[in-house]
C-alpha cells in the first residue's frame, strides 16, 4: 500500500509537470523574462500539486489511514511541506521578476500592478501569506513554543489560503488560457480535494456523532494531573475500535468546542461506555478535569494502526511510560488469548503508574510477566542491557512502545540493538 501511494503521487506529479511544460516554447523562453516566467509556471503547478498531496495525507481517508497509520501520514506531510512551500515561493518571485523584465518595470511597480490590475492576485497574496504563516509555525523550534490549540487554529487557515489562491490560477495562468481541458482537470482536482475534506472532516463526523450522542458520564483522577473521562452514548458497538487506537475528541463546553485533541482509549469500549485517560498538559487536557456530567462530546475516528493487528509473533512485549500507558492498557485487553505477554512500565513514582492495578490484573489473567521500573531517569534507565535482562527472548517478540518522544526513541533504539527486526517494532507519535 505504501509503495502504491508513492507511485500514484509520483504519477500525478509527472502529469502536472507535463501540463506545465506543454505551453512552453523556444520563442517564449528567448523573449524578455521568458526563463523566469517558465520557472514560475512550472513551480506553480508542481508546488500547488504538492500542497494538495499534503492536504490529502491529513484528510483521514479511512482506507489510507488504516493501511499506513496517521503518524506516518503526518511524517510524509511534514517531509513534503518544505518542497511545496519553496516551490510556491519560487513561483511568486519568478513571476514578479519575469513580468518586470518583460514590461521593463521595477519589481515593486510590478507587484503593485499585480494587486491593482490583475484579477484575484490580491486574494492569492493573502493566501500565500497564510501558507507562509502555517509553514513557519510548523518548524520544530516554533512548534515547541506553541500551545497545541494555537498551532491547530493557525493550520486551519491553510485551507483558507488554498481557497484564496485557487481562482487566480485558472484566470491568469498562461497554461489555462485557451486550454479548457486543463481548466477542467485542475478544477476537478482542487474542488474534488475540497469536497473530500468537507465530507470526511465534517460530514461523516456529524452523521456518526448523531448516532453516538456521546455525553460525559464522569471524571476521575487516576494519578497526579491525570484524569479518566468516562463517556456514555448509543450504538457504541458500531465504532469497531481496537485497543491502542485513538479518537479526535471535541468537548462542547466553553473554551473547548472549537478545537479537537487526539486521545487514546484507555480501555476497550463497554457499551454504553467509553473511557479515555488524559494528562493535563495543554489548555484542553487541563480543562477536562472540570467537565460536568452531561457535557456533549464529539469524536472523529477511530484512528491508528497501533493495534494487535500489527503483530506477527505470539510473543508480545508492551512498553510504556507516563500517559502512554493508556493505549497499552487497552491493547493488553485486546490481544489474542494465545499471546505470551510481557509488560514493562516506566515511571518516576508508584503513584505515576496510571491504571497500574488494572494492568497487573490483566497480565495475571494472561499468566504473563509484569515489570515496573520506578525512579528517576538517572537511577533507572530502560536501555538495551535492562531490556535484554527483562526479556531475554526480545528478538523473538513484537514490541509495542508508547510514551514521551525521548523515551520511545530510546526503547526503539535499544530493541533494534538487541536484534528485534524493524517490522516487529511498533510505535505511534501523537505530537503535533
Amino acid at each position: 500500500m505504501v509503495r502504491l501511494c508513492q507511485v500514484a503521487a509520483l504519477a500525478g506529479l509527472v502529469m502536472v509537470l507535463v501540463l506545465a511544460l506543454s505551453v512552453e516554447g523556444h520563442a517564449a523562453l528567448a523573449s524578455a523574462g521568458g526563463w523566469p516566467l517558465a520557472i514560475g509556471r512550472v513551480s506553480a503547478f508542481s508546488g500547488s500539486y504538492l500542497l494538495l498531496v499534503m492536504v490529502i495525507l491529513t484528510a483521514r481517508l479511512p482506507w489510507l489511514e488504516r493501511s499506513v497509520g496517521q503518524d506516518r501520514l503526518v511524517r510524509w506531510h511534514r517531509a513534503i511541506a518544505p518542497y511545496a512551500v519553496s516551490l510556491v515561493s519560487l513561483h511568486v518571485l519568478s513571476v514578479i521578476l519575469g513580468y518586470s523584465q518583460m514590461l521593463h518595470r521595477s519589481v515593486f511597480t510590478m507587484l503593485w500592478s499585480f494587486w491593482v490590475n490583475y484579477p484575484d492576485i490580491l486574494s492569492a497574496t493573502v493566501g500565500f501569506g497564510l501558507l507562509l504563516m502555517a509553514a513557519f509555525t510548523s518548524i520544530r523550534i516554533a512548534r515547541s513554543q506553541m500551545k497545541y490549540e494555537t498551532w491547530w487554529v493557525v493550520h486551519l487557515y491553510t485551507y483558507l489560503g488554498l481557497g484564496l489562491a485557487f481562482m487566480h490560477q485558472i484566470r491568469t495562468g498562461v497554461m489555462f488560457l485557451g486550454h479548457p481541458h486543463t481548466i477542467q482537470f485542475w478544477t476537478v482536482l482542487w474542488v474534488g480535494t475540497g469536497l473530500t475534506i468537507l465530507f470526511l472532516r465534517l460530514g461523516v463526523p456529524l452523521v456518526r456523532n448523531q448516532q453516538y450522542r456521546l455525553r460525559v458520564a464522569s471524571v476521575t483522577q487516576e494519578a497526579p494531573n491525570v484524569y479518566s473521562l468516562t463517556v456514555t452514548g448509543k450504538n457504541i458497538k458500531k465504532m469497531a475500535v481496537s485497543g491502542g487506537q485513538f479518537f479526535q475528541w471535541r468537548f462542547m463546553s466553553k473554551g473547548l468546542f472549537w478545537h479537537s485533541h487526539p486521545y487514546s482509549l484507555s480501555a476497550l469500549p463497554r457499551p454504553p461506555f467509553l473511557r479515555v485517560t488524559v494528562k493535563g498538559v495543554g489548555d484542553q487536557s487541563s480543562a477536562i478535569a472540570h467537565l460536568k456530567p452531561g457535557t456533549r462530546v464529539f469524536v472523529e475516528g477511530p484512528y491508528g494502526v497501533f493495534t494487535h493487528h500489527a503483530t506477527s509473533m505470539n510473543n508480545v512485549t508492551l512498553v510504556a511510560a507516563g500517559v502512554g500507558i493508556t493505549p497499552i492498557r487497552a491493547m493488553l485487553e485486546d490481544l489474542p488469548a494465545a499471546s505470551n505477554v510481557t509488560v514493562i512500565i516506566r515511571a518516576t513514582r508508584p503513584e505515576d503508574v496510571v491504571h497500574g492495578a488494572e494492568m497487573r490484573s490483566l497480565v495475571t489473567a494472561r499468566e504473563g510477566r509484569y515489570f515496573e521500573l520506578l525512579g528517576s531517569r538517572d537511577e533507572v534507565n530502560l536501555d538495551a542491557h535492562t531490556l535484554g535482562q527483562l526479556v531475554p527472548d526480545i528478538a523473538a517478540n513484537d514490541i509495542f512502545v508508547c510514551g514521551p518522544a525521548g523515551f520511545t526513541e530510546g526503547v526503539v533504539a535499544a530493541a533494534r540493538r538487541l536484534g528485534v527486526p524493524h517490522a516487529h517494532v511498533h510505535h505511534e507519535s501523537f505530537t503535533f
